[in-house]
């Protein structure tokens, strides 16, 4: 089974007011040995912070439901099964394909917020509170 869940937190500081962070996990049941998998993907102001990082995409930079400075996560949305697995490979494939590896901006984007919204652009629009949703990303892209 697969699970995609996007997450949100406020981000630290005045900014948190009204502004968050989004990130997806990825979550993989492997049935046989009762286990769990879970990938946090994301964009991140600094590049490379990890040992799985694209410049400023990193996967698992932070623990899966950790938030990022200013309280908890919480769950946005949860996709399963086959929706999901629509989901996990376009992130899995965001490396090679998310045109803003190389380049962050904390306004009007990319950041964070851009690339959750590339990534969930069909199935839905993110909240106001994500700042960047709206950067233009070219269509070639996706």
């Amino acid at each position: 089974m697969i699970k995609i869940e996007l997450r949100a937190a406020k981000i630290p500081g005045l900014a948190g007011i009204i502004a968050d962070h989004y990130w997806l996990l990825i979550l993989r049941s492997v049935e046989e040995k009762h286990d769990q998998t879970c990938d946090r993907w994301e964009v991140w102001q600094h590049s490379n912070q990890n040992d799985s990082c694209w410049g400023h995409l990193h996967k698992n930079l932070l623990t899966p439901f950790q938030g990022v400075g200013n309280g908890r996560s919480r769950l946005i949305k949860r996709w399963m099964n086959d929706e999901a697995l629509s989901i996990a490979k376009r992130i899995e494939a965001s490396p090679r394909t998310y045109p803003f590896i190389k380049k962050y901006r904390y306004w009007p984007g990319p950041n964070s917020n851009t690339y959750a919204q590339w990534i969930v652009s069909d199935k839905m629009k993110l909240s106001i509170r994500a700042i960047g949703k709206n950067f233009l990303v070219p269509r070639s892209s996706r």
